[in-house]
């Protein structure tokens, strides 16, 4: 098990954050192989973390993972694309494990259909409506250099939010 650290927006020396990010070649790769085990290890122990993108760890690569606490069939996303996005939107709250105790409200579409690999190298393609519609639009935003903040409004501390 081999933890990794989470890139922050303030981390000036590693800019992948805002960087697009490029297609995994070779999903069969052992060091791709042990990049999905690790980034899946760092997500478990992540406090209200329930996905991670490559670029949140440092590497400028299309992939992510989600927490098996969801419930989903598939929890590794390679290469990802959102074929097909509703019309109707929702305002909802959203953070990120790299943007450390920031909130804010965004709008997002309310449900999808997403498209992408899984470790093994199959495709799959997956319907996805609130909470897990918002997380695959996170995802790959961050996949695209697009932090949550960049599109969202009303921003908070953590500290200053209301109960």
């Amino acid at each position: 098990m081999s933890i990794l650290t989470i890139v922050t927006e303030s981390d000036a020396k590693n800019p992948v954050l805002r960087a697009r990010s490029k297609e995994v070649a070779d999903i069969s790769d052992a060091e791709i192989q042990r990049l999905i085990k690790d980034m899946q290890d760092t997500l478990a122990i992540a406090k209200n973390g329930i996905g991670l993108a490559a670029s949140q760890v440092g590497k400028n690569l299309r992939l992510f993972v989600v927490s098996p606490a969801l419930g989903l069939n598939q929890i590794i996303f390679i290469n990802p694309v959102i074929a097909k996005i509703s019309e109707k939107n929702k305002l909802v709250d959203e953070g990120c494990l790299s943007v450390i105790g920031l909130y804010g409200k965004i709008k997002r579409a309310e449900s999808l259909k997403i498209e992408a690999y899984n470790q093994n190298g199959r495709k799959f393609k997956m319907k996805a409506e609130g909470l897990v519609a918002q997380l695959f639009q996170h995802e790959v935003d961050h996949l695209d250099g697009i932090l949550f903040k960049d599109k969202a409004n009303n921003i908070w501390e953590q500290e200053s939010q209301k109960s």
